[in-house]
C-alpha cells in the first residue's frame, strides 16, 4: 500500500512539473525540456558545492574577511599606540610628581632647621632674661637686708 501511494504522489508530482515547464515555456514542448535540463543541472551543481553564485560568495567572504581582518589589525595597533603613548605620558608625570616630593621635602626640613634654630634662639634669650633678672633679684633682697652693695 505505501509503494502505491509513493506512486501516486511521485506521479503527481510528475505531471505537476511537467505542466509546470510545459506552461512556462509558452507550450513548446523542446524549451520546457531545455529549460528542465538546465533547473537539473544547475540543482545538481548547487548539490556539489560547483554553483558559481556560491563560489562568488565564498570569494566575497574571504575578501571580507581579509579587509575585516586588516581593520582588527589596524584598530589593535593603534590602541597599543595609544597605551604606549599613554604609558609616557603617565611616567612623565610620575617623575615630576617625584620631583615636587623632593623639593617639598627640601623645604620641609630646612623650614625645620629655620624653626628649630629660632626656637633655640628665643629659649636662649629667655635663659638670658630669666637669669638676669634672677640676678638682679637676688641683688635686690640682699641690699634690702644688708648684704649687698
Amino acid at each position: 500500500m505505501a509503494s502505491r501511494r509513493a506512486l501516486q504522489i511521485g506521479g503527481a508530482t510528475i505531471a505537476v512539473g511537467s505542466v509546470y515547464y510545459l506552461y512556462s515555456a509558452g507550450g513548446n514542448p523542446k524549451v520546457a525540456e531545455k529549460k528542465l535540463e538546465h533547473d537539473v543541472s544547475a540543482a545538481g551543481a548547487r548539490l556539489r558545492g560547483q554553483d558559481p553564485s556560491a563560489k562568488e560568495a565564498q570569494l566575497k567572504a574571504e575578501v571580507l574577511a581579509k579587509e575585516a581582518g586588516a581593520t582588527l589589525d589596524r584598530t589593535v595597533d593603534n590602541v597599543r599606540a595609544d597605551i604606549r603613548q599613554a604609558d609616557k605620558v603617565i611616567m612623565a608625570k610620575v617623575h615630576e610628581a617625584e620631583h615636587k616630593v623632593g623639593e617639598l621635602e627640601e623645604a620641609g626640613k630646612k623650614a625645620l632647621q629655620d624653626t628649630s634654630k629660632e626656637l633655640q634662639q628665643t629659649a636662649n634669650n629667655f635663659d638670658k632674661k630669666v637669669t638676669q633678672k634672677t640676678v638682679e633679684a637676688k641683688n635686690g633682697i640682699s641690699s634690702w637686708l644688708g648684704f649687698g652693695k
